[in-house]
């Protein structure tokens, strides 16, 4: 299966070429590649109140991605930019459940959002679990109730660095289960 990562906003390309690394082995039967496009984000995604994207927005110009590049099974959107839905102060990252679309930000995942001092390292692996997380929802996957499963909830960034950058044993079968169906499907 391919993934295609798409570029939305400015970005700094380390953080999506390590990316495209991390997945390869994230996903062992999906080939992850980077998508030659960068996408503006559109304006009226930006809520002027809140100072922040709004997910569902640019989480639809992702699916249209996805629906007009049928040489993709899903298409991954990543953008540095403060997200949210309405029934939330803030997301990590959307994505359709199941389906071809997934976006995640970098925003509130790097160290200097929360007064750190800035680390690659950390900002990747967050990138990474986030990334995993939204592309698990992708196969039909829900929220897991076990705190070190890429699939649990994360409410806060302490939650997300909690949590590993791979599937729980249960999760992982779930997982595989509905890439060789997605798979037979195309």
């Amino acid at each position: 299966m391919r993934i295609g990562i798409l570029r939305l906003g400015d970005l700094d390309q380390d953080v999506v070429n390590r990316l495209e690394e991390s997945l390869s082995s994230a996903f062992t039967t999906f080939e992850p590649v980077l998508i030659a496009e960068h996408v503006h984000l559109p304006d009226d995604a930006f809520d002027g109140l809140r100072k922040q994207y709004d997910a569902d927005i640019i989480l639809k110009i992702v699916k249209g991605y996805a629906e007009r590049e049928s040489e993709f099974d899903c298409v991954l959107g990543i953008v540095d930019a403060d997200l949210f839905v309405q029934r939330l102060n803030f997301v990590f990252g959307e994505a359709e459940c199941p389906g071809k679309a997934a976006l995640i930000s970098i925003w509130r995942l790097k160290p200097e959002f929360s007064g750190r001092s800035s680390n690659r390292e950390v900002l990747h692996q967050r990138t990474v679990k986030e990334a995993v997380h939204e592309l698990g929802h992708t196969l039909g996957l829900q929220h897991c109730s076990n705190p070190f499963c890429v699939m649990h909830f994360s409410n806060s960034i302490i939650e997300t660095d909690v949590k590993k950058s791979f599937f729980c044993n249960k999760c992982l079968i779930e997982a595989e289960a509905a890439a060789a169906k997605k798979e037979a499907a195309s």
